[in-house]
């Protein structure tokens, strides 16, 4: 493409910019009819108690879906599910070439299999070094130190300029595994001269800088090697450094470990294939607990975020049919809980308390370390970079506020503050934001993925707050009453404050509205079933002081 006037670079986050999670950015380059784009990992979100019944929340990608005839590639820069978790349920809308490093390419086929009727994603394969060219974009991969191999940071080089996406990163010169963030690399890139860093938030609010990994590696094997029971570590199942970090403290203290959740095991499976698990001893199935002495075992599992399913709360529940936990037992948290998920958290915690198992979490003792960088690691970042124009991403509105005054103190000239939806242009002129775009959520419900109006997600929520009441009145040849009104109430209480039944309450007042028409007017279907509905639920918001959902039918001759 030729780089004149009328052909602009432009960033465009559809998600992960304003919140935590979803992350999904847009690049695009060329005259605004011809532009040529290409996307930045493609993730999801988690539902809270207000989507009941949501599995997935996805980014709303419908701007990208009518320009996907233009979209040159989709790239990927880690495993996190909130940067690929949204691959196999949107990719069939794009069908763009995918580009991922060896391990997120083998979750994501671990993933594919667990799920049947998933796409055959076809994927190419990098690594941290590699360079390769996505229409008007040319990639270069960048090695990065985070909570999950084989991390990238992405130079993206394009006629107006070179971008430098961080993906998720932090600086630690003593990973457990990989090599550290690619220092040399990233002030090599700088040193060409970088136009603009799309950058990491989450922890712009913190000072200093995060602790390394083998810190948490040897507190953890100090930690396993002096507990009298058995130790239990919840983590995050992507998080193979610290399943690494476990598995060799329980070696060297002569105990056995086993791995509990379908999330877990597949990870382990592909960490394994790829050598991220080479020297340590098998790992043992939940089929294997009643062997293994209780001061001789570990255990690793899923739950770390109070999923009311996972292995941790089947386990401080007492409910699993071959793992269980005993007075004097230990339960490690060795993960931060991520924001909405505290009330799950502390019920799980408490329930382990009140059996008599201790509970350790980060802050007592070292038992955790983000894959984040705090404020010290971010302004290295921009010493290495010195890009002409930071965009904050991956964030919470106070985070992205937070970066953005760090990003003027590092003697950044431009800073601009995106949202998503928000179109930047980078290149040429200042940088601005020029456009919007729709954005918004898509939920993933069972088998089906839509907006909350589609997917009936509105009317579920009021469901859980009002309950539901069906009505069904039948009239005689003589439009009269045959019988009492039926009534079947879902989510009401049984009585009003008097003790009077409740259903009794709106069988009379659904007979009473029936009664109330002229029989001539009883006809019509529709008047009847309106009068029966507005009766109904007058007389159980009368009666219970809130207004439940009704369906009313009507039978007549």
């Amino acid at each position: 493409m030729n780089n004149d006037n009328k052909s602009e670079l432009v960033f465009c986050p559809l998600g992960g910019v304003g919140e935590i999670g979803m992350n999904f950015a847009l690049y695009g380059f060329g005259r605004e009819a011809e532009r040529e784009w290409i996307v930045v990992d493609c993730g999801v979100s988690f539902a809270g108690p207000e989507m009941p019944g949501v599995d997935l929340v996805l980014p709303d990608i419908r701007f990208i879906e009518e320009q996907r005839l233009k979209l040159k590639g989709i790239v990927i820069t880690h495993a996190h599910e909130d940067h690929f978790g949204a691959l196999l349920d949107l990719w069939p809308r794009l069908k763009a070439p995918v580009h991922a490093t060896a391990f997120t390419a083998g979750l994501l086929a671990a993933k594919r299999e667990g799920e049947p009727g998933s796409p055959d994603i076809p994927v190419t394969v990098f690594k941290a070094g590699d360079r390769f060219r996505l229409g008007a974009f040319e990639i270069e991969a960048v090695n990065v130190t985070h909570s999950i191999p084989e991390p990238v940071a992405l130079a993206i080089r394009t006629p107006a300029g070179t971008v430098l996406h961080t993906g998720d990163w932090k600086i630690d010169a003593t990973p457990v595994l990989g090599a550290p963030t690619d220092e040399t690399r990233l002030r090599a890139i700088g040193d060409e001269g970088v136009l603009a860093m799309i950058a990491d938030s989450t922890n712009a609010m913190r000072d200093g800088v995060s602790p390394s990994e083998r810190e948490v590696s040897a507190s953890l094997a100090k930690i396993i090697a002096e507990a009298p029971g058995r130790v239990a570590v919840t983590t995050f199942s992507s998080n193979v450094g610290r399943i690494r970090a476990v598995a060799e403290a329980a070696r060297d203290a002569d105990r056995q470990v086993l791995l509990m959740g379908r999330s877990m095991r597949r990870v382990v499976d592909v960490s394994d294939e790829l050598g991220y698990l080479e020297g340590l001893p098998p790992f043992l199935s939940e089929q294997d607990f009643g062997y293994v002495p209780r001061e001789k075992a570990v255990i690793i599992l899923t739950g770390s975020q109070g999923e009311p399913r996972a292995a941790l709360a089947r386990l401080s529940r007492d409910d699993h049919p071959a793992v269980s936990l005993s007075k004097g037992d230990m339960v490690i948290f060795s993960s931060r809980s991520i924001p909405g998920n505290e009330k799950g958290i502390i019920e799980i915690k408490n329930a382990l308390i009140d059996r008599g198992i201790t509970v350790l979490e980060d802050g007592e003792k070292l038992v955790h370390v983000s894959g984040h960088p705090r404020r010290s690691e971010m302004k290295q970042m921009y010493a290495w970079v010195r890009p002409q124009i930071a965009v904050p991403a991956h964030g919470e509105a106070a985070h992205l506020v937070a970066h953005a005054a760090l990003a003027e103190e590092a003697g950044v000239s431009t800073v601009v503050p995106a949202r998503n939806g928000k179109v930047v242009r980078l290149a040429p002129g200042p940088a601005t934001i020029i456009d919007e775009v729709p954005v918004g959520r898509l939920y993933k419900d069972g088998k089906l993925i839509g907006t909350p109006e589609e997917t009936g997600i509105i009317e579920r929520r009021r469901l859980s707050f009002v309950g539901h009441i069906a009505v069904h009145v039948e009239l005689n040849g003589k439009l009269a009453l045959r019988d009492d009104p039926e009534v079947v109430s879902l989510g009401l209480p049984q009585e009003d404050e008097e003790g009077d039944d409740m259903e009794d309450i709106l069988i009379d007042a659904a007979a009473d509205a029936v009664e109330s028409i002229p029989p001539k007017r009883r006809k019509d279907i529709e008047t009847v079933r309106e009068a029966v509905r507005r009766a109904v639920r007058f007389a159980a918001a009368d009666a219970w002081g809130k207004k439940p959902i009704v369906t009313v039918f009507v039978s007549m001759p």
